[in-house]
């Protein structure tokens, strides 16, 4: 009986399993994960669970009753520690050897850990034990810092905000999310923090975290203090990679694959997620997206590729992430950066608005919206096509953006 190892139980690696029994494969599937609790969903971390509205069980991609369902072999709490390609061998932490038809590398990022070293108070958001010891300095917290205002800094700044905290988001960027969206757009996407009580300093880095009696004092590199009772850093994300460091496959910045996601120059190793660093058709270069959608849509191209080597599907994704902030429903579709030129589109200030990305030529690539689902949808529906011109995508998405304001109305 053929044996899939899928080494990773986040999402991509959950939703890998899924795609192989939806495909029809028959054969063993083990499912190895490092934490020691069944899977679950990441990004309500920074949102939901945060917020105090739902709990990490609400949040499980599986059950116990869904091992039965997919005949599936979970292996939780020991994390992979080597993989013999040669050998076609996962060795474990605990020193437990598993053989592999095929394997997939789903093993995702881990949060950038502090530079200023990790003092009583000082947090990270990535993981469930993040969650649980955050959740317990909050309950005796009134203010926290936030370094790092991506999106993950944003969404617990905002969701602090939620909970009654007096927050400060630092970062070194005078506007963070331009490298996202542009300058203009950027510039409206931070300022929803300051419109809800947020204290931002931004454009000035952290040069040290120290204790300061029950709570901390982040030294600033201006050389003001900002007190707090606990602070989170969002700094970004590294691909958890090290254990494959000996096993000779490509590696940089994660998994190097090909536009089919099987790792370089392999038949049998596949990647999935965050890990994966695959060749972009349409775009001509290798690329790595921390993206749920694309841990999501991953998954199933490798669930199909690993049951059909005759009828390999590309992986050629149009980009696609959300974020819950305040109120502010966000939404980018495409490639909003790299030299596009962004047009607003929408009313800002009555908290519906988007942004067109056109390349030099003037073809759509991207959109950005606020609030303005029907025009996301529309956007992205465009965005599947070829050559969209930027003065057709304007028409079609102020088009569905009318027909959202009739509705309401």
């Amino acid at each position: 009986m053929s044996r899939t190892v899928v080494v990773g139980a986040s999402v991509a690696g959950v939703r890998t399993v899924q795609a192989l029994r939806r495909e029809g494969f028959g054969g063993e599937v083990i499912l190895i994960g490092d934490e020691p609790e069944f899977p679950y969903d990441k990004p309500p971390l920074s949102k939901a669970v945060f917020a105090g509205a739902s709990t990490l069980d609400d949040t499980r991609l599986l059950s116990a009753a869904h091992l039965d369902d997919l005949g599936l072999d979970l292996r939780l709490g020991v994390p992979a520690s080597t993989l013999d390609v040669a050998a076609k061998l996962v060795t474990l932490a605990d020193g437990t050897s598993i053989g592999y038809d095929q394997v997939v590398l789903a093993t995702g990022a881990r949060a950038r850990p502090s530079p200023w070293g990790a003092p009583p108070g000082l947090h990270l958001l990535r993981s469930a034990a993040h969650s649980r010891a955050l959740s317990a300095d909050l309950s005796r917290a009134s203010s926290i810092v936030v370094i790092g205002a991506g999106f993950i800094g944003s969404e617990v700044a905002a969701t602090a905000v939620h909970r009654g905290l007096h927050v400060t988001m630092v970062d070194p960027l005078a506007n963070p999310m331009a490298r996202v969206v542009g300058d203009e757009v950027g510039e409206l996407l931070t300022s929803v923090h300051g419109a809800h009580g947020v204290e931002t300093r931004l454009g000035v880095g952290v040069h040290e975290v120290r204790p300061h009696g029950d709570g901390l004092v982040i030294a600033l590199t201006d050389g003001s203090d900002v007190v707090a009772d606990v602070a989170v850093v969002g700094i970004g994300a590294l691909p958890n990679v090290e254990w494959l460091a000996d096993s000779g496959l490509a590696l940089d910045d994660g998994v190097t694959c090909d536009e089919y996601c099987r790792a370089a120059g392999q038949t049998d190793i596949f990647a999935a997620g965050d890990v994966a660093r695959w060749w972009h058709p349409r775009e001509a270069r290798h690329r790595r997206v921390e993206h749920w959608t694309h841990a999501v849509e991953q998954a199933a191209v490798v669930g199909h590729n690993l049951l059909h080597p005759d009828d390999l599907r590309p992986y050629d994704p149009v980009d696609y992430v959300w974020s819950d902030q305040y109120d502010w429903r966000i939404q980018i579709a495409g490639r909003t950066s790299g030299g596009c030129v962004a047009e607003l589109i929408g009313d800002a200030t009555a908290g519906r608005f988007g942004a067109l990305y056109s390349d030099h030529d003037g073809r759509f690539v991207g959109a950005m919206t606020v609030n303005w689902q029907k025009a996301m949808v529309a956007a992205r529906r465009l965005l599947l096509a070829t050559d969209t011109d930027i003065v057709d995508a304007r028409a079609h998405m102020l088009a569905a953006g009318q027909r959202r304001a009739a509705v309401d109305v």
